[in-house]
């Protein structure tokens, strides 16, 4: 059955190429400011739910998975996607030195059934320096990014550690896919060489 990933994250899609997962691509266009749920771990189930609800409307014989990030800072404050480099720049110094938690959720329809999951880490940000806090913002990889970081590539180097799944705070949580996937019998269907 064929498989669709409800999202343009490309971070998604690689980690779903690293599965060797035959998938396509059709991002959900749901406008995120209408969710009024404000806990942030229902907000992102709820969130992965409707743009998986979204893309499964359109295509309802296959299976669409919908998924959703959201960052909650060491205070308590939600830190969506910001909308420019000043509010990208808050956000890394309010999560500067502290530990911040990633719910990512994931939400998996096919013609038979729906499944959802959440899965939490925590990153614990390094003490960064105006200059380092410059640099990321100058790289524009805040961009798009709930909390105004990422955990793959240059963002590595303003984390000190994670507590929970490194895949989970990139955005695809890929243990929970696989149980997830194994609750509605969808198996992992490797593209050939």
């Amino acid at each position: 059955m064929r498989f669709i990933l409800a999202s343009a994250s490309p971070q998604r899609k690689s980690l779903l190429q690293g599965l060797g997962m035959a998938f396509d691509v059709v991002p959900s266009s749901l406008d995120e400011s209408t969710c009024a749920e404000k806990d942030p771990s229902k907000r992102a189930a709820v969130l992965a739910r409707l743009k998986a609800e979204d893309i499964f409307q359109q295509y309802n014989d296959c299976v669409v998975l919908g998924c959703d990030t959201l960052v909650v800072a060491a205070d308590g404050t939600l830190l969506e996607k910001p909308r420019d480099a000043a509010e990208a720049e808050r956000m890394l110094r309010l999560q500067s030195g502290k530990v911040s938690t990633v719910h990512s959720a994931l939400c998996l329809i096919d013609p038979s059934s729906q499944v959802e999951g959440i899965s939490s880490s925590r990153v614990h940000f390094k003490k960064l320096s105006d200059q380092e806090i410059a640099w990321w913002i100058s790289t524009g990889q805040w961009k798009d990014r709930s909390g105004g970081f990422q955990i793959d590539g240059l963002g590595q180097l303003m984390i000190e550690n994670l507590g929970g799944d490194w895949t989970s705070v990139v955005g695809l949580p890929v243990y929970l896919l696989g149980e997830l996937m194994g609750k509605v019998g969808v198996r992992i269907d490797v593209v050939p060489l």
